[in-house]
């Protein structure tokens, strides 16, 4: 298998160095490697960190902050060439000043939204006039390039995920918003829309078993799948005053942006996180989480997963686990 000289006996198959052509002739023959059932899957991948972005945040909200984007950026330590929060998806805050634009082009397959104050204004979207998103709507602008401006007196903030992480990973170019086949058009859910349908949750007696007190955030071309896009869905989940979320798992990972509640915090894999308004909670892939409210109002978290990926396979993976577990 290795070029050159009779290899060297090796005490075992995971001891053996790759593999590689022994008269290679071409490019495409001396590119080839050859690794054994024994060291093939030896790879040690660095962990996702757990643990909660508050800075990010607290620097788009700054009265001086400049328009433009703040990144939760864990690529050191996950050992990525790109930027991500995790290995799939990429959370950031967007900044807005008044009378200033900013442009959203991502080498993604969509991007999903929370307008966490002031007003947007998104010029021609999907070929209709311009229109407008304000404080607690939540929009998905599938890919392609968007202008976004600020519409209102006060400077706009805004939360956001992408799928970049995942194509940047397989070397792939977003579609362009035009592309057949394309993921059909944006998507606009009022802050009213959103607080009605939580209120007829709680009208509702709660089936047994579920996750939560939670609205889940779906198009019209996903409906199928209740996706809000191919990679990743989208859920708001609430928390009654003094309730915790049993502890759980599941094979996606999840980015949530804490919306609101005091005295709250998060258990994930052991580690407690308390939790700020605006900050955005990193949950690793199977990671053992609970999310608890030990104050006196209803608490309300933004999540977004690469569930989209699980569903899809067959490998959600959504457990309960023993209440310590978190």
């Amino acid at each position: 298998m290795s070029s050159g000289s009779e290899p060297q006996r090796q005490s075992s198959m995971a001891a053996l160095p790759v593999g590689t052509a022994t008269r290679p002739l071409f490019a495409a023959e001396r590119r080839a490697r050859y690794f054994n059932s024994a060291n093939a899957f030896n790879i040690h991948l660095s962990a996702v960190p757990a643990g909660i972005f508050s800075e990010p945040v607290r620097k788009a909200l700054q009265p001086d902050a400049a328009t433009g984007y703040v990144v939760c950026d864990q690529s050191q330590a996950l050992a990525t060439s790109y930027p991500a929060t995790t290995p799939f998806m990429l959370a950031r805050y967007a900044r807005i000043n008044v009378g200033d634009a900013l442009e959203a082009d991502f080498t993604a397959s969509g991007s999903i939204w929370y307008v966490m104050c002031g007003t947007l204004q998104i010029a021609d979207l999907d070929g209709e006039a311009d229109q407008q998103v304000f404080a607690g709507d939540v929009l998905y602008l599938p890919a392609g390039k968007h202008r976004l401006a600020n519409a209102g007196d006060v400077s706009c903030v805004a939360w956001l995920v992408t799928d970049e992480p995942m194509l940047a990973h397989h070397g792939l170019r977003a579609a362009s918003a035009a592309s057949p086949g394309h993921e059909a058009g944006a998507v606009i859910f009022r802050a009213q829309d959103i607080a009605d349908q939580i209120a007829t949750i709680y009208q509702t007696m709660p089936d047994a078993g579920t996750s939560g007190m939670a609205v889940v955030f779906s198009a019209q071309a996903h409906e199928s799948s209740r996706n809000l896009m191919a990679n990743l869905t989208l859920s708001l989940n609430t928390l009654p005053a003094h309730c915790h979320q049993s502890a759980h798992r599941h094979n996606s990972a999840a980015l949530t942006l804490v919306l609101s509640g005091q005295d709250c915090y998060s258990r994930v894999d052991g580690q407690t996180c308390p939790w700020t308004v605006g900050a955005t909670l990193v949950t690793p892939a199977a990671a053992p989480h609970s999310h608890h409210n030990d104050g006196d109002t209803r608490a309300a978290f933004l999540i977004v997963q690469d569930g989209g990926l699980y569903y899809q396979a067959r490998t959600m993976g959504f457990e309960f686990l023993a209440e310590d577990a978190g």
